[in-house]
């Protein structure tokens, strides 16, 4: 981690059963920017912020150059001691070891079909040539 390309910290946000999405300060930050901002809102919209940067939580490095995870995050996602931690782009997620050793086979057998659906959905959206 670099502080002058990545911040100086990292921004932890549980996600949902046995998942916690890790990124860096500057990271989030530039995601956190993209997104539409006004007064007027729809209610989900202010629901979504509401709760995602309600739960999102700077945490710093230590000495060692660790993180501890909320404790808040691990009872929320429910995740126990034998986790993996899987770097997904453009951030870290925590997940459960035994959860992710046990799809292995049907992920991979997946990840061919789910490129394709992937490369469609960027394809047809709006605004791609």
């Amino acid at each position: 981690m670099s502080p002058e390309r990545d911040g100086d910290a990292w921004i932890c946000v549980p996600w949902s059963a046995r998942l916690i999405r890790i990124y860096t300060e500057t990271t989030f930050t530039e995601l956190a920017g993209k997104a539409e901002q006004g007064l007027a809102t729809t209610e989900e919209q202010a629901e979504l912020e509401a709760t995602l940067f309600g739960f999102a939580e700077r945490i710093e490095l230590d000495s060692a150059g660790r993180i501890t995870i909320p404790k808040l995050h691990l009872q929320m996602t429910g995740l126990g001691t034998e986790v993996v931690i899987v770097g997904a782009r453009n951030r870290l997620e925590v997940r459960d070891r035994n959860a992710w050793t046990a799809t292995i086979p049907e992920r991979f057998a997946r990840l061919p079909s789910l490129v394709a659906k992937v490369e469609s959905q960027r394809k047809n959206a709006p605004g791609s040539a």
